[in-house]
């Protein structure tokens, strides 16, 4: 098989890599209640911190970036790296739009930054330290990964990976469409921080 036929095959293993809600498999697992009936009733792990289970936070958060990176691995050894970019995307919408859940997932954080670490690891690093930052200054969960997000494709560009860089374009102006309303809620002063309850 050609590499460009390769091609749509790692966007859909991306897709349905990226699909699997990890955070709802969890926290069923788990015994505790249905995640979609609380807080902001999406599948990733700030949500899940939500039932007061930070494990199984920390385990969501694990395996959502896990099943990013996995993607990319796999399909930039077998296709290179115009697969695993599509693979990346794959992922990425696969979390966002799971065909298992009515396409109602998560925002995309944890995968952003597993597809990245599977690309370009140096700007996975960037992206958590700019978070951290961030986070420990405003203490705002969703301003720290818009900040993180949209420093990356400039990030990528100055460092010579515009291809990369164009990707994340697109996978940034997702997470902002995603976190539209922690936009809002920030705009009007009224976003929940980090540690209220």
């Amino acid at each position: 098989m050609s590499l460009n036929a390769l091609l749509p095959v790692a966007f859909i293993l991306g897709y349905l890599l990226g699909s699997i809600p990890f955070g709802l498999i969890l926290t069923r697992l788990a015994g505790t209640q249905d995640i979609r009936t609380i807080g902001s009733g999406n599948i990733g792990a700030t949500n899940v911190l939500r039932t007061g289970r930070r494990g199984l936070a920390a385990a969501t958060l694990i395996c959502d970036m896990l099943k990013g990176t996995v993607a990319v691995i796999i399909a930039g050894y077998y296709g290179g790296p115009d697969a695993a970019m599509l693979a990346a995307l794959g992922a990425f919408l696969g979390h966002l739009f799971p065909v298992w859940l009515k396409f109602k997932g998560g925002k995309g954080v944890a995968v952003y930054i597993g597809v990245l670490i599977g690309l370009f690891w140096p700007a996975a690093v960037v992206f958590c330290v700019l978070w951290i930052a961030t986070a420990v200054t405003s203490r705002y969960s969703s301003l720290s990964a818009l900040v993180a997000s949209f420093v990356t494709p400039i990030f990528l560009w100055w460092f010579g990976h515009p291809a990369l860089a164009s990707l994340f374009v697109v996978l940034t102006l997702l997470l902002f469409y995603m976190h539209r309303e922690n936009i809002r809620r920030l705009q009007a002063g009224t976003e929940g921080r980090i540690g209220e309850k």
